[in-house]
């Protein structure tokens, strides 16, 4: 077990575990963006900043994937720590700013309006999609491209590939901004993500006629579960 102390709260977790663990685990609200408890975490957004006493001075780290260590001192409420949220908060509100989530966490964190303009663009990379496609529904077809010498791309983005997407649609409910989007339009179901627009075929139930789920995501439940795909012609109303 590691003992630490945050915000003058003496604090008991097991090893392995992160500061925004041992915070939730003492009822110490911090905010976060694109932490999830069913998830890796990725530290991407920066919104659970905290600061850390060092030997060398006061950090901030965001608190999600931060590991505590036996002695370590932590502020979640200091002037550091939440400059350095609200400056997180101010360029993500200044790139989306009309995520409710966004703007909700800004207002919480005192701030109105940023004092810059970014280039617009609903997705802030903060991977939840990524990951719940990844570690969740077990598929890959989402990924994280990064900048960097010797890479293509020009700016960090998220890609989807329409062949292994099933259409399960855990990107749209998981994505805080709503830069996926999920439509279901009689027999097709559309997801629109920030650089493409998949569409995918129904499946009718075979008793009622209603169209219900796709069909590339009853055959990969099929496939996972090793049932014939007949097991799910009919739709959840229609079974016994």
């Amino acid at each position: 077990m590691v003992k630490l102390t945050i915000d003058y709260k003496e604090i008991q977790v097991e090893d392995g575990a992160t500061i925004l663990d041992a915070a939730v685990k003492a009822g110490i609200s911090i905010p976060t963006l694109c932490h999830n408890e069913e998830l890796s975490p990725a530290g991407a957004c920066r919104v659970c900043a905290v600061e850390v006493a060092t030997d060398k001075g006061p950090i901030t780290v965001a608190s999600c994937n931060y590991p505590v260590a036996d002695g370590m001192v932590v502020s979640t409420r200091s002037e550091m720590a939440l400059k350095a949220r609200k400056l997180a908060l101010e360029m993500l509100l200044a790139q989306s700013p009309h995520s409710e989530k966004i703007t909700k966490l800004a207002l919480d964190a005192g701030l109105d309006a940023p004092r810059f303009s970014l280039k617009g663009d609903e997705c802030v990379l903060c991977r939840l999609c990524v990951r719940t496609c990844q570690e969740v529904v077990g598929l890959n077809a989402i990924t994280f491209i990064a900048q960097g010498l010797n890479r293509d791309n020009k700016e960090a983005c998220v890609e989807w590939d329409a062949d292994k997407c099933i259409a399960c649609g855990s990107c749209a409910f998981i994505c805080p901004t709503k830069a996926v989007t999920l439509c279901d339009n009689v027999d097709t179901r559309v997801i629109q993500t920030p650089n493409t627009k998949m569409e995918f075929k129904m499946k009718a139930c075979t008793k009622c006629g209603a169209y219900y789920a796709p069909e590339k995501q009853l055959e990969y439940m099929a496939k996972t579960a090793k049932l014939p795909i007949e097991k799910f012609d009919l739709c959840m109303d229609c079974r016994d």
